[in-house]
């Protein structure tokens, strides 16, 4: 994290949705390896408001609702403008975090406390608490649900990359590529890990993006293209 991401994807809108964000993290590179993080809550809250509308409504569901709802609150609105407001962004943050915070502790190992952890964990890591965002994420990648932990294994990998644990992020971009979801392809971890070992183990790194350079995927290809340039593999 530097401040230390066909057929089935037709019928799925969760899918397309995450398949757009992959292409629009390809087309603005440069801002997503300042911004990573947040890209990919964009991405993940935007697959909790799926599930919430995909499944019956319930404590837990409801709960998430709620937590998002103080999320996209705005700050110094006039009263009555909007369902909820805040008067400062502290009195937000706080808010959030407390919305957050209780939803993760109070139904860990549910798709509804995943999206809370990647939330608080990916909002650590922007505000320099790698340790706590490293916790968070392996938490996810330990006990979460679903195609989440796919995307936590990403992001822990980076930061175990950032720590100069390469054998640590290898093996888990390796259980994503060997397993994706419909959250992280296996096109997406193979450029990560690609980008992992491009020092350590430049051959292999290069093994990886090259067949990837020519994918009829555009936002795949471009990708690629991109991390052989960024890495100067040749």
């Amino acid at each position: 994290m530097d401040r230390l991401t066909r057929k089935e994807l037709k019928r799925d809108p969760l899918a397309l949705e995450v398949q757009h964000g992959f292409e629009f993290l390809t087309t603005h590179r440069q801002e997503t390896i300042r911004y990573g993080t947040i890209a990919l809550v964009v991405i993940l809250l935007g697959g909790a408001i799926y599930l919430f509308h995909r499944h019956e409504q319930g404590v837990r569901e409801d709960a998430l609702a709620n937590a998002m709802r103080v999320n996209e609150a705005p700050v110094g609105a006039p009263a009555g403008s909007a369902p909820m407001t805040f008067a400062t962004q502290k009195e937000k943050d706080q808010a959030v975090a407390q919305a957050f915070t209780g939803l993760a502790a109070k139904y860990p190992g549910t798709s509804e406390g995943t999206v809370a952890d990647f939330f608080l964990a990916a909002h650590a890591a922007d505000a320099g608490d790698m340790a706590q965002a490293e916790k968070r994420f392996r938490d996810i990648v330990d006990n979460g649900d679903g195609p989440y932990v796919s995307l936590g294994k990403l992001s822990l990998a980076k930061i175990y990359a950032s720590e100069g644990k390469i054998a640590d992020a290898e093996k888990l971009l390796r259980s994503v590529i060997d397993k994706p979801t419909a959250l992280v392809s296996k096109e997406q971890a193979q450029i990560q890990l690609a980008e992992v070992l491009a020092k350590t183990n430049p051959k292999e790194a290069k093994a990886l993006l090259a067949p990837l350079r020519s994918s009829p995927r555009p936002a795949v290809s471009q990708a690629a293209i991109d991390a052989y340039s960024s890495l100067k593999l040749d």
